[in-house]
């Protein structure tokens, strides 16, 4: 069975709004204040926020049924939610203990992992004009890498690459089962993360509440996520997994903008080699985007 090229069409858009709505986490997470001391608290919050929203539009969405949903969540589900989680848990460890372009560096090799994750165990096969969209980014990714290291700490990059094998599996798992209900495997990531975040704060004998405004960061925080993951997860459903994490590289893009822009208060300026990097990674989606409209390929169910 083919999907029509409007569906596709409408599914690259999609995913490219979510990766913008995700970019501004970082421009969030930057505003927090002592964020390397409360990033357990911000966690609570922001998978709360995740989990109850989710629950709330599934509710609207399908009625009191939506219950149902965590009956037939399976392997796949479990697996993509606590991996999602756990991406949720080291990007926030990662961006709070180095810059903004060295996270977001990291999260840009999720295409790549994933690619090869979606070859070896959905037997997706990678088009011609993925595969060179995906060496283009590449290229991008180098340019910026080779000026950021002074930027970042072991720490950070550990924890961002971390993030993006997380992610990587969570695209992966969206392709493995196809009746697995995807919204309810993000809502199980978002419990994993507040959960997971409750027992070290209970362990730990310290505060839930740290101050207003950064609990209200978190929550707005999980607003974004919420929001990307599901236009993400709508995505999913037309473009194989590498596809999916290729173009929603707009976050990587993004946040390194966004906490550029003086008006924002951050002002982290990007170095000229992140500048070219970040055209060069813009010129992939770009380049993916068109010709798969020129060529007029039809993705299937598969």
């Amino acid at each position: 069975m083919n999907i029509e090229k409007d569906n596709v069409n409408t599914s690259i858009l999609i995913v490219l709004i979510a990766g913008t709505l995700w970019s501004f986490g970082v421009l969030v997470v930057k505003h927090i204040e002592n964020a390397h001391l409360v990033p357990w608290q911000y966690l609570f919050f922001r998978g709360s926020t995740i989990f109850l929203l989710l629950n709330i539009y599934l509710f609207f969405k399908e009625g009191r049924s939506f219950i149902k949903n965590y009956s037939r969540i399976g392997l796949s589900g479990i697996i993509g939610g606590c991996s999602l989680g756990t991406a949720m848990l080291f990007f926030i460890w990662s961006i709070t203990h180095t810059s903004a372009a060295v996270t977001l560096l990291m999260l840009a090799a999720v295409p790549f992992i994933t690619a090869i994750a979606g070859r070896i165990f959905l037997k997706e096969k990678i088009s011609v004009t993925t595969f060179t969209a995906i060496i283009i980014a590449a290229i991008g990714v180098i340019f910026i890498a080779s000026n950021s290291s002074k930027f970042g700490t072991l720490f950070g990059l550990v924890a961002g690459l971390l993030a993006a094998l997380g992610f990587s599996i969570f695209s992966v798992s969206l392709r493995w089962k196809k009746k697995t209900p995807k919204f309810t495997t993000v809502a199980v990531a978002g419990s994993f993360c507040a959960i997971f975040s409750f027992f070290v704060l209970i362990l730990s004998d310290v505060k839930f509440f740290t101050t207003f405004s950064n609990s209200s960061l978190s929550v707005l925080h999980g607003l974004l996520v919420c929001s990307g993951l599901i236009l993400y997860s709508i995505g999913s459903k037309n473009l194989p997994a590498a596809e999916l994490t290729l173009l929603s590289l707009t976050e990587t893009i993004g946040g390194i903008f966004w906490v550029w822009l003086p008006i924002f208060g951050i002002n982290e300026v990007p170095s000229s080699n992140t500048i070219i990097g970040g055209f060069i990674i813009v010129f992939a989606i770009f380049y993916y985007s068109f010709f798969t409209q020129r060529n007029r390929r039809f993705i299937g169910l598969n």
